[in-house]
């Protein structure tokens, strides 16, 4: 079930309506049954794989807190305490490496092989990737070690951790919660808000705009060169690069804004999953505000715990390195996705090592880095950066992504700027219009949160009738101005396939 399809906008209300009307006690009981029924609306028999990652985690929490209140030796302690948390790390992950990397890793294999000339003839695996696998995966997991390091308790009640791992406003993308916000709120409901209403509403309405005004707009031109690279060269495929960029962030962003706004309305806040990521000065910089979930989990369940910064400078760069890669395997099982990875790990690699040449350009020309022209530079370079490596993400092999890379830099058609060449893509000179300006929303809105300014909370602070007047401006713009698709069909978010 789509957060953009009718059916949704029948579940929800009925969701929303029964949970604000039936007993406090079995609140979490009802939003269990809504989120197991959202996720095997796209296939059941895999919501049995939610039940296992849920069932083998929360056994886990339990092994946790009773070896920690036991009486054993702490060497004992220590052990089984260890061999809890491997023991869901290995079952967990062993039907996520099954699932999303079988097909992976025989390719690799007769790769290898055919390197040593030796041909083996591997047959492919019919494997359908459950939707959202890598998301509730890691979440359950975190509650894991959070167990482990004391910074949650164990969860007694089955149903309601199982709630945990599946709520459905952000089961199948995200943001990947923690036990320490969402376990918490789940166990103590909220009354019925209308603040909370109002802010969900306008939060959602932000986030169908995002996803059915600019990205899937965005995506028509997108599909159209780089499913037809070798016909769109050169400025082409550099505009599709471009809007590729903003048609994932707009997609992702999208996704995670009505999640947040559907938890809100229910009383519960889910943790910020991007702020203004296109605005960062620096590639680290960028990913402290992009997926912010993702990376903080990286950070804190993988960074860390291979020593982080703390053995040196080349150890810590090799475990940035390393965090990366594995970021870009965990989004596909796909060589591009490592290259992506392995790219935005370098270049942070290489901004820290560079440090000491920039700061003595800087102070040799007399710069200054607060003003807006030095900042400014700084986003574009930082952006160029980062379009980049979404090439390797976007291309469907190593080989398409060095032959758009090579188009790119020798095919100088600048004039398809100009000409109207570039309304043959899909999309016309109306849409293109329609899409320049909700990308100036997009900034502006950027640019305000960057300085810390809430918008949904300045709209609510106006008078009832700016407030109504806003939502209603926002609902006709979602509707009129949306890329609904043949027959209104909903078109799927681009982190469903991770």
């Amino acid at each position: 079930m789509l957060f953009n399809s009718l059916e949704f906008l029948i579940f929800f209300p009925i969701v929303v309506l029964l949970y604000f009307v039936i007993p406090k006690k079995i609140k979490y009981l009802w939003l269990l049954a809504a989120s197991y029924y959202f996720y095997m609306c796209w296939n059941a028999k895999y919501a049995l794989l939610l039940l296992f990652s849920t069932a083998v985690t929360f056994t886990s929490g339990l092994c946790l807190q009773t070896v920690v209140s036991g009486n054993l030796p702490e060497k004992k302690k220590t052990f089984w305490k260890k061999f809890c948390v491997a023991a869901s790390f290995l079952l967990n992950l062993a039907v996520l490496v099954y699932f999303k990397y079988t097909n992976f890793a025989l390719d690799a294999l007769s790769d290898i092989f055919s390197l040593l000339h030796i041909q083996l003839h591997i047959p492919e695996v019919d494997i359908l990737l459950p939707v959202g696998i890598s998301f509730f995966t890691f979440q359950a997991l975190s509650y894991t070690m959070d167990v482990y390091r004391g910074d949650i308790y164990a969860e007694k009640n089955f149903f309601r951790y199982a709630l945990f791992v599946s709520f459905f406003p952000q089961l199948v993308a995200g943001p990947i919660e923690r036990s320490k916000n969402l376990l918490k709120q789940l166990a103590v409901p909220k009354p019925f808000s209308f603040e909370n209403l109002r802010k969900g509403i306008l939060l959602m309405l932000w986030g169908f705009f995002l996803k059915l005004v600019i990205s899937d707009r965005l995506a028509i031109f997108v599909n159209t060169v780089y499913g037809n690279y070798g016909q769109y060269p050169g400025f082409y495929l550099l505009l599709a690069t471009v809007m590729f960029a903003f048609q994932i962030y707009c997609d992702f962003y999208g996704y995670s804004i009505i999640a947040s706004g559907a938890a809100k309305i229910i009383g519960i806040d889910l943790m910020e999953n991007f702020h203004a990521p296109y605005l960062a000065t620096s590639v680290s910089g960028f990913w402290r505000n992009w997926h912010i979930s993702l990376t903080s989990w990286f950070k804190d369940y993988l960074y860390i715990p291979l020593g982080g910064s703390r053995k040196g400078a080349f150890r810590k760069h090799l475990n940035r390195i390393i965090v990366f890669l594995v970021s870009g395997l965990w989004h596909g099982a796909n060589w591009t996705f490592v290259v992506w990875g392995g790219l935005n790990g370098l270049y942070q690699v290489l901004g820290d090592l560079l440090k000491p040449v920039r700061d003595k350009a800087v102070s040799l020309l007399h710069l200054n880095r607060q003003t807006i022209s030095h900042r400014t530079l700084q986003i574009l370079t930082t952006f160029l950066l980062v379009c980049f490596s979404w090439i390797f993400f976007r291309a469907n092999s190593i080989t398409q992504a060095f032959h758009i890379v090579k188009s790119i830099l020798c095919v100088h058609n600048v004039w398809i700027l100009f000409d109207g060449s570039l309304f043959t893509c899909g999309l016309d000179a109306q849409n293109f219009n329609v899409l320049v300006v909700s990308l100036g929303v997009l900034f502006f809105a950027d640019i305000c949160k960057q300085r810390k300014i809430v918008l949904h909370e300045v709209i609510l602070r106006q008078d009832y009738w700016v407030r109504w007047l806003v939502i209603s401006l926002a609902a006709c713009a979602v509707l009129l101005f949306g890329i609904w698709g043949t027959a209104y069909d909903a078109a799927s978010f681009i982190y469903f396939q991770f």
